[in-house]
């Protein structure tokens, strides 16, 4: 398998992502209840995202931590939800990607996953 290396990486792996995330119904009403995701624009601020996390390029500004502050406030996020999220996280890239960068985007993403549980 290869690195994740483009912005055309990283949407694949969202929306492989978002593929498990939106079929398991412990945790996709979040998505289409709550926060009623328009699914293709979603996948491409993810996109944005995680290309300014892990290649310091792109135009995202939005406030993250804001984002899922307002969310839990809409209907609480708990430490399972959060264990979810990662579960998938990890396995997605697991099963589409390895190397260096892959490494370092499962390590952000417990990074902010603590972080977010922390401040719920």
């Amino acid at each position: 398998m290869n690195d994740i290396q483009s912005r055309e990486d990283l949407h694949v792996l969202m929306s492989e992502f978002y593929k498990k995330l939106l079929a398991d119904n412990r945790i996709n009403y979040l998505f289409t209840n709550v926060a009623k995701i328009d699914l293709k624009p979603h996948l491409w601020e993810l996109v944005d995202f995680w290309e300014q996390m892990l290649f310091d390029r792109g135009n995202y500004r939005k406030n993250v931590l804001q984002l899922h502050t307002d969310l839990n406030q809409k209907s609480k996020l708990s430490g399972a939800h959060f264990d979810i999220w990662l579960n998938y996280f990890n396995l997605t890239i697991d099963e589409n990607f390895a190397g260096q960068i892959a490494e370092n985007m499962k390590t952000r993403a417990l990074s902010i996953a603590t972080v977010m549980k922390i401040k719920m």
